[in-house]
């Protein structure tokens, strides 16, 4: 199994920001999943890749991730609040 996730900003520092805050250098996964964000211009596009049939790893792995997403916009939110 593997989905695509698309996210656009209006700026790509929002974007490298988002980015950066849900691709930590030290996650470990098991051998059988899969994840990749990268940042380009304004979109962050990330890739999750199951390899085993556990549907239910899958969807609560990207809603892990869709849940950092939304931590991180908050937390950029705040700051530029704050600025």
């Amino acid at each position: 199994m593997e989905a695509e996730i698309i996210l656009v900003y209006d700026d790509p520092l929002e974007a490298e920001a988002v980015a950066k805050a849900v691709s930590p250098d030290n996650v470990k996964v098991p051998p059988a999943l899969s994840i990749k964000t990268v940042r380009r211009r304004a979109k962050v596009l990330t890739r999750i890749e199951c390899e085993e049939s556990r549907f239910g790893t899958f969807v609560a792995t990207i809603d892990d991730f869709l849940s950092c997403v939304s931590v991180a916009e908050k937390a950029l939110s705040a700051a530029n609040r704050m600025a």
